[in-house]
């Protein structure tokens, strides 16, 4: 049985000036200076939430409709996306270990399953699967979403909280995609990897956070090298800002100014407009795409030495 959590996890992206410490976050509900915590309270482990959805994995549709197993699903972009897959007639593993707003978000979904699950405990992840297994009958698409940031002076930053980023950012993805990949092989399915543009781009304040997701980068393109000859396919999104309450509430316009300055599109994206491309990555339209690092950011990584001084 999966562990009811005491901390958050899931995905959406944020900014914040905290005297100098800056957060990009995924999925936050709540903010403190150093480190990110909501308690979840008790809930039920995976496998019970998913049976008591009422999905039926021996009946004749649910043996064929493709099945995506989501982390981070609880918010943000990882609910953006449980949500497109959904609409594109896709049912969904919604996973997360913030169990009370999981089974908040996951109630008025009909094709969607919530599973408690910690993606940094191996056991737990072990277990998960197992019960989307149980649940679904099958796993097309598996899409590693669930992250966490804690921002702070390089000098600032003690392997403690180094750990406490890899061990979801990283060592998440790693025990997520090798849990599921006897399952995409038979599906030959798609891995989807959420890494970041702080993966792409080096900046202040984002040595464990930047780093995790560079790893991510590179951790998809072994993944391709190596699974393309089971028909597993591998790619990896690179988020840049994006338009969420939460980064709304805490966003002072005079960062909001800055970022419209430094994007091409002058522009947030949006939770949906990320998620389009991580679905489009994980469908037959992309078939045979793998290996690839997509940043979908406005354009942000691309210009270099964007200043707005030097556009006109």
């Amino acid at each position: 049985m999966a562990t009811p959590l005491r901390d958050m996890s899931g995905e959406c992206w944020a900014a914040r000036d905290v005297g100098r410490f800056g957060l990009l976050c995924h999925g936050l509900t709540r903010i403190e200076k150093q480190t990110f915590a909501r308690p979840a309270g008790d809930c039920l482990c995976g496998g019970q939430t998913g049976i008591a959805s009422g999905v039926n994995a021996t009946s004749e549709t649910a043996m064929t409709q493709k099945t995506a197993l989501v982390t981070g699903a609880a918010r943000g972009i990882g609910l953006a996306t449980t949500r497109l897959f959904i609409e594109q007639g896709w049912r969904v593993a919604m996973v997360d270990r913030d169990g009370d707003e999981l089974a908040s978000v996951a109630k008025g979904l009909n094709e969607a399953s919530p599973f408690v699950c910690d993606v940094s405990h191996p056991d737990e992840v072990e277990q998960m699967v197992s019960d989307v297994r149980a649940s679904f009958g099958r796993i097309d698409a598996v899409v590693n979403n669930a992250g966490v940031a804690d921002f702070g002076p390089i000098a600032d930053t003690d392997f403690a909280r180094w750990r406490r980023v890899m061990e979801t950012n990283l060592d998440g993805v790693f025990l997520v995609s090798q849990a599921c990949i006897p399952s995409l092989k038979e599906t030959r399915g798609a891995l989807l990897n959420i890494a970041s543009i702080s993966g792409l781009r080096a900046s202040t304040l984002r040595v464990a956070y930047g780093t995790s997701k560079a790893a991510v980068i590179h951790l998809t393109k072994q993944q391709a090298a190596e699974l393309g000859e089971y028909g597993i396919r591998a790619n990896c999104v690179c988020p840049g800002p994006v338009r969420t309450k939460l980064a709304m509430a805490v966003h002072s316009q005079e960062i909001i100014d800055a970022y419209h300055d430094a994007i091409p599109l002058n522009r947030y994206g949006t939770e949906n407009e990320i998620a389009e491309v991580i679905t489009f990555l994980c469908s037959e339209k992309a078939s045979y795409v793998t290996g690839q690092v997509v940043a979908s950011d406005g354009g942000f990584d691309s210009t270099g030495v964007g200043l707005p001084a030097l556009r006109s």
